[in-house]
């Protein structure tokens, strides 16, 4: 029976973090540093490394990957973007909106995990970058993984061509919408939604009118609970959370504390009946990058490799 969260996770820890102003055209969430860059670099640091020392305190099994210092990537520590791996085996590569982000896909982190995970398929879609078409992994697509649907706000960075051909080589059914915010198009899904076991979280407020009942209605159908945040909310990264497992199987709600402190107690008290709420400050990197704990972490469900004993 298909899983909806793990314990295992994988994370880049970067090398040089900053202002993409690749992605600054379609992503409303960054904002101009107004520090140095090396004050940057190291306040992400320490935010990422804070992050992963947590998540370990808790029971997740986090592997850190360590980003090469050139060619230089100022994103590379959003690794869910471009890699994604399965429980069925499948690993797949996705074309990226910024060229300067192409060059996060590193072949050596792919060797490197199919040595110690049992990768059965590869699929890569970056070749559609040459067709000017994207599907940024987790960002895009927010998966249902129980039910197989792939939930995805339509984007520059998300083409509901590449979606569609996605979900029918990995057996999902597209839902997909129009969802704005501050007066653009959402770019990724995972800004504004996150699926965990027993509850949903997802603001309605940013969807296009005539398919929140439906989004509201599918994702309750599953047998979730269905927490419901403001926009306000979805600017405080709220929608960006992740639900994993410790290695005893507790579920945790994972987010940053600009995120926690925006619910409130009604929405806490909900998704604490099916999840324990950690957070962590990641302001740095929400502010300049755009992005935050969600997007920080790649979640690992592919079958671990059969050791051969000498």
């Amino acid at each position: 029976m298909p899983i909806q969260t793990t314990s295992r996770i994988i994370m880049v820890r970067p090398a040089a973090f900053g202002y993409n102003v690749e992605t600054a055209v379609n992503n409303t969430f960054q904002h101009v540093p107004k520090s140095g860059q090396e004050e940057i670099k190291t306040e992400a640091l320490r935010e990422f490394d804070q992050l992963v020392s947590i998540l370990r305190q808790e029971g997740v099994e986090v592997e850190v990957v360590q980003d090469s210092v050139s060619p230089v990537k100022p994103d590379a520590i959003f690794p869910n973007n471009w890699i994604s791996f399965h429980e069925d085996g499948t690993l797949v590569t996705y074309p990226m909106y910024a060229p300067l982000r192409r060059q996060e896909r590193r072949e050596e982190i792919v060797a490197a995990i199919e040595k110690k995970y049992k990768v059965t398929k590869r699929v890569s879609l970056e070749h559609f970058e040459g067709e000017g078409h994207f599907l940024e992994g987790t960002g895009s697509m927010v998966l249902d993984r129980v039910n197989k649907i792939a939930y995805a706000c339509i984007s520059q960075r998300t083409d509901p061509g590449i979606l569609q051909q996605w979900g029918e080589l990995m057996g999902y059914t597209p839902f997909s919408f129009a969802a704005r915010y501050d007066g653009q198009d959402i770019y990724h899904t995972n800004v504004m939604m996150a699926i965990g076991d027993g509850v949903s979280i997802v603001c309605l407020d940013v969807v296009e009118e005539a398919r929140r009942e439906a989004l509201y209605q599918s994702l309750s159908s599953a047998g979730r609970e269905v927490v419901v945040l403001r926009a306000d909310q979805v600017g405080s990264f709220a929608g960006n959370m992740l639900a994993v497992r410790t290695k005893d199987g507790q579920q945790l709600m994972v987010m940053s504390r600009t995120a926690h402190e925006s619910l409130d107690v009604q929405q806490r008290k909900t998704i604490e009946r099916y999840a324990r709420i950690v957070s962590s400050d990641v302001n740095t990197i929400e502010t300049i990058g755009g992005g935050s704990v969600r997007c920080m972490i790649a979640e690992n469900f592919l079958p671990t490799a059969n050791l051969i004993k000498p």
